[in-house]
């Protein structure tokens, strides 16, 4: 029995299906089963975001203050963020415009106190930020139909 030498092409052919396996092999090795199938955070016990700087300041107050209307709702941040839009997707809003409203202003008042509190936010902004969230017209705010000016007055 003689063994005939293989082509160049099927010697790339099955060095390319080599390194596929190989590839293959590694990246289960690391974890890619378990890639993509993250756990949606519980908006009642939200992970803290780390940072520092104002930047991460604001986005600490927003996503608590989003978790805290999210948890108010029964629901994910992730579906309340979801449920703002024009209906342009497949997501179907199950709360009216007042519940949502109140929800969030309640969460982004809850979020600023909490802020002010561990010092990230000083009184006179604390209390200009409450005012502010008070008269917002969020409906307008979350839809993006508001202009800093109409803010202003």
């Amino acid at each position: 029995m003689s063994f005939r030498r293989p082509t160049p092409a099927v010697a790339v052919v099955g060095a390319l299906l080599l390194a596929a396996a190989a590839l293959l092999a590694v990246e289960l090795g690391l974890g890619a089963i378990r890639y993509g199938s993250g756990k949606v955070a519980d908006p009642c016990h939200p992970e803290t975001f780390a940072g520092h700087g104002l930047d991460a300041v604001v986005q600490r107050v927003v996503l608590d203050g989003l978790s805290g209307a999210a948890c108010q709702l029964g629901t994910t941040r992730e579906e309340l963020v979801l449920s703002f839009g024009s209906g342009g997707g497949n997501t179907t809003r199950r709360w009216d415009q007042r519940t949502v409203e109140t929800a969030v202003r309640a969460g982004m008042l809850s979020a600023v106190n909490d802020a002010e509190a561990r010092g990230e936010i000083p009184g006179l902004l604390a209390t200009l930020l409450r005012s502010a969230i008070d008269a917002a017209p969020l409906d307008q705010l979350i839809r993006g139909a508001i202009s800093v000016r109409d803010l202003l007055g």
